[in-house]
């Protein structure tokens, strides 16, 4: 199965299927193909970097989306030695779009609160695909309180196309728990490092966004409200989310550049879900590199810098 499926891959899928066809050829006819493989696949490979070193704002947000793309339990498998899931808000229910749990990354422990898609079609159910009702965000707060009395930090990954806004969840005071994760994470005692590995929408992000450290996966995005939802708004006009994008500079290079981000994670060539491997390689470095400097800053002082760093987010003008 090929790993391109946007609209924007198709050069690349035709060079693949090339590829493939020739193959099949060389096994049914025991011809040697290897010469004409090569120079496809050196043609494939140049096509590639050109074209992800020159994504729009729009297609690296559509790449954010990539159904193949490594989801946190993907990440949680790789870059864990130990990894003990717990549940619920002890409140209302359990929440599985957010997975919670104790893990040790080589000597670190930590607390890691993520949020999971679901890959497939029982599996994305299950998990409302990746948008967390009220007891997810008070589930990830009596997590992140537990570690703050245990002295662990806390990492969180993020993955959402926003807070599930059905009726149930807004009655169960979605609003409400969600500001107070921002209230209670801004001054949390322990080091808390965000990291964005694939969309990060609107306040179902934010919700576990609030940390020391915001380190961005190089084509993922990050925002207060979708492209589409921007468009709807602005344009009367959902399929304008192109230019919403670009109004709105939600990539990582954009963050990066206003302040918000702290460092981008490189991806491999085409995406992190062409090697989930290297991906997570860079991930654990970076979370662990992070921490290292985090750790040895006294609480008090991480909180005021942590508080300044938001503070100073945003550009004001008085005319």
């Amino acid at each position: 199965m090929s790993n391109y499926t946007l609209d924007f891959e198709s050069s690349l899928k035709e060079i693949e299927d090339k590829i493939d066809s020739i193959k099949a050829t060389g096994i049914k006819t025991g011809m040697d193909v290897s010469d004409a493989v090569t120079k496809l696949e050196d043609q494939l490979l140049e096509e590639k970097k050109i074209l992800y070193a020159n994504l729009s704002r729009w297609e690296r947000v559509q790449l954010a989306r990539h159904p193949k793309r490594p989801y946190s339990s993907d990440y949680i498998s790789r870059i864990t030695d130990y990894w003990f899931e717990l549940h619920g808000d002890r409140y209302f229910s359990d929440d599985p779009s957010m997975i919670c749990g104790i893990a040790t990354i080589d000597t670190l422990n930590l607390m890691i609160i993520s949020q999971e898609k679901g890959r497939g079609t029982k599996s994305k159910v299950f998990r409302n695909f990746g948008m967390a009702r009220p007891e997810g965000y008070r589930k990830a707060l009596r997590l992140m309180k537990l570690a703050e009395k245990y002295n662990i930090p806390v990492l969180t990954l993020i993955d959402t196309p926003g807070a599930y806004p059905g009726l149930g969840a807004e009655e169960r005071g979605q609003a409400e728990a969600i500001a107070r994760n921002l209230f209670e994470m801004a001054k949390l005692k322990v080091p808390i490092i965000n990291v964005v590995i694939g969309e990060g929408a609107s306040g179902g992000a934010l919700g576990i966004g609030v940390g020391d450290k915001i380190l961005c996966f190089e084509n993922t995005w990050y925002s207060v409200i979708s492209p589409e939802g921007c468009a709807t708004i602005l344009f009367r006009d959902s399929s304008r989310a192109s230019e919403a994008a670009d109004s709105m500079m939600v990539t990582a290079k954009d963050l990066k550049e206003l302040g918000i981000a702290d460092a981008i994670l490189p991806e491999p060539i085409g995406g992190t879900h062409q090697d989930y491997n290297q991906a997570a390689e860079t991930l654990k470095e970076a979370i662990l590199d992070s921490f290292a400097e985090l750790i040895k800053i006294d609480p008090e002082k991480r909180i005021e810098d942590r508080i300044e760093k938001y503070e100073k987010m945003g550009r004001w003008s008085d005319g």
